[in-house]
């Protein structure tokens, strides 16, 4: 059964895309636009009450929070495509040690930055300069963190590829692409090297050509 996926190619869809296809499962995109405020239409709030995306729907099954579907997926389908999550349980919970860490302390800044470089103008208020410095000073905190972190390890969760890194791939990328921001990543030799190594994952590619940004 083909898995649908809501969203716009520019959200947190990728957070899920890619991971469905590290696991080589079929689905499909099923459009929502914000702008036009989509998804506060009746339809879609009868699937997902608190309005917001992605939403999967999997058969009878819908979910929505997009690491809460990553976390599905990668243990649905543990024996097929790479482990995503760690072999034992010590190795699951630093995975979702680091997969709360990018949700909590990594992602609000970045998407605060996101919000008022990227999307302002498309959206149509103004740029809270303010709010971009400081948050960029608290990325930037995250990533010394993240530098003390992969320098003794080659993936945050470990020494193998998981959910806790594919994780990062959507806003990195527009760090360090739209936001010309990438010295933020490159000033930081493990950084760098880390980012180098997810970003080039043939399913990242794969969702990048797929899904490229409208910006």
């Amino acid at each position: 059964m083909v898995v649908k996926v809501y969203g716009p190619a520019y959200a947190s869809p990728k957070r899920v895309l890619v991971v469905l296809v590290e696991k080589g499962i079929e689905f499909e995109t099923v459009p929502v636009d914000l702008v036009k405020g989509e998804h506060k239409h009746p339809d879609f709030l009868k699937l997902q009450p608190f309005g917001t995306v992605p939403l999967v729907q999997d058969g009878d099954l819908v979910l929505f929070e997009s690491r809460a579907i990553m976390r599905y997926y990668a243990e649905k389908y543990k024996s097929q495509g790479p482990d995503l999550l760690g072999q034992s349980v010590e190795e699951r919970a630093v995975v979702e040690n680091w997969l709360d860490v990018e949700a909590s302390w990594f992602n609000p800044p970045i998407f605060n930055m996101t919000l008022h470089i990227m999307f302002a103008p498309v959206l149509g208020f103004p740029a809270d300069e303010k709010l971009i410095k400081e948050s960029e000073e608290k990325l930037g905190k995250v990533l010394d963190i993240y530098e003390e972190r992969l320098s003794k390890s080659k993936y945050l969760g470990g020494d193998f590829v998981s959910l806790a890194d594919l994780s990062h791939l959507p806003f990195t990328q527009y760090l360090v692409g739209p936001m010309g921001k990438e010295y933020m990543i490159r000033e930081r030799k493990h950084v760098s090297a880390w980012w180098d190594d997810i970003s080039s994952r043939p399913s990242w590619k794969k969702v990048m050509d797929l899904y490229k940004p409208p910006l």
